[in-house]
């Protein structure tokens, strides 16, 4: 918590950033907030959400319900030419020729209304069959799709399942004939312990570099500091030890730097619930002193926003959030605001601050590692070009998203958006 005295110093100035600045909550939509589409996109959209078993499902229905009804459009011909070829010839020896042609004519119109009526009976029949026969391979097809799709489904949730942490014992080890499916899943079964090994080497290196890296600057930093402790030094060699004392610390920053960095990219270790209320409040108290020092005034306005994820790493982004905003602030009568809130049913913790205009194109490369705008590339001593890095690793481990937008009359709006608890 803030000290009341250092809350006074940090709230020295409670107005809003000027009206010509960027909205309060300008930033990034929300975390899986889709923007309004028309019904006809809809439709068209409509084809691709569909899943497999289902398309599986239609197209075995689709093809019984095609079979079924060119069986009926043959036998339709078929129950005609049959009645036709057994149908007995009438015997009209002895009969006057005139009656013989009139009764060969009605045999003839009995014979053909035999035929359409055996026809018409068959249609009726055979359209009733066919919805029963389409509506049972519907549900014949959904269970053969079902069952087929089964291994496809087990595949997805073991894929779900995995993290860097369970990477080394989650398996697929699908069961069955030696078909696609089976080595579709032994191959990424065999990807998966790739990985392990991959991710595991990883581990194992930024812990060595840790310690390799970090050792020698520490021995470096207590050599140099027991040089100048030394009474008898002269200054020629005290400005020269304070001066490998600041490119030390500046390699230590770096190094530190880089190792979060890695961490940051990596699956989250450590999901807690959190306020990012408190988080922000804990960032302000670190950074206060850095900020008084370069005459840089905070203003806050910290609400509660309950989320789940690591403490330590939200706290370290919103630190550099902050420390940015106070190196590269104006020289005199600087400010910084940082809020903290819910917006469009997200996490949302902004900083703006005063300062150099920064051009639109180059606020997207500023999130890259050891980028820096154009004035303070020679000026190196202002930092390493990693804290937006870290940043953005961070929110996006979270699954969120961070961007910036150039704040009229100069500076920075930086706005972090995580998903709610």
């Amino acid at each position: 918590m803030i000290s009341p005295h250092s809350a006074r110093k940090a709230t020295r100035v409670q107005e809003p950033p000027p009206p010509s600045g960027p909205p309060a909550w300008d930033g990034p939509p929300p975390p899986g907030r889709l923007p309004q589409r028309t019904a006809m996109e809809r439709v068209k959209e409509l084809p691709g959400k569909v899943s497999i078993r289902w398309r599986l499902t239609v197209t075995y229905g689709a093809l019984v319900f095609v079979a079924a009804g060119a069986l009926i459009f043959v036998m339709y011909f078929v129950v005609g030419n049959t009645i036709g070829t057994v149908w007995p010839d009438l015997a009209t020896r002895g009969i006057d020729p005139i009656d013989a042609a009139i009764m060969q004519a009605q045999w003839a119109d009995a014979k053909q209304l035999t035929v359409v009526k055996a026809r018409d009976v068959l249609l009726q029949n055979s359209f009733l069959a066919l919805l029963g026969v389409g509506i049972l391979a519907l549900i014949i097809g959904y269970i053969v799709a079902d069952r087929a799709m089964r291994p496809v489904a087990q595949m997805t949730s073991a894929a779900r399942k995995l993290s860097e942490s369970t990477l080394a014992h989650q398996r697929i080890a699908l069961e069955g004939p030696n078909d696609e499916l089976k080595e579709l899943a032994d191959t990424f079964d065999a990807m998966l312990t790739r990985l392990n090994v991959a991710f595991d080497t990883q581990r194992r290196f930024v812990a060595n570099a840790s310690h390799e890296l970090r050792t020698p600057l520490t021995i470096n930093r207590t050599v140099l500091e027991i040089a100048l402790s030394d009474p008898q030094a002269s200054e020629d060699l005290k400005a020269l030890g304070r001066t490998l004392l600041e490119v030390n610390a500046r390699n230590e920053k770096l190094i530190e730097g880089l190792l979060l960095l890695a961490r940051s990219e990596r699956e989250l270790a450590v999901r807690k619930p959190l306020d990012v209320r408190e988080v922000a409040q804990t960032a302000v108290e670190q950074v206060l002193p850095f900020a008084e020092e370069h005459g840089v005034t905070l203003t806050t306005d910290l609400v509660s926003a309950p989320t789940i994820g690591d403490p330590v790493l939200l706290e370290r982004s919103v630190s550099n959030l902050l420390e940015n905003a106070v190196k590269y602030n104006i020289p005199e009568n600087g400010k910084v605001w940082i809020r903290t809130g819910m917006a469009d049913g997200a996490l949302v913790v902004q900083v703006a601050n005063t300062g150099q205009h920064v051009p639109a194109y180059e606020v997207n490369s500023l999130f890259e590692p050891f980028r820096r705008l154009h004035a303070d590339r020679v000026d190196s001593a202002k930092g390493a070009g990693l804290g937006l890095s870290i940043v953005r690793a961070v929110v996006q481990a979270h699954g969120g998203n961070v961007a910036a937008v150039p704040r009229d009359g100069g500076g920075l709006v930086v706005t972090m958006r995580l998903p709610s608890r």
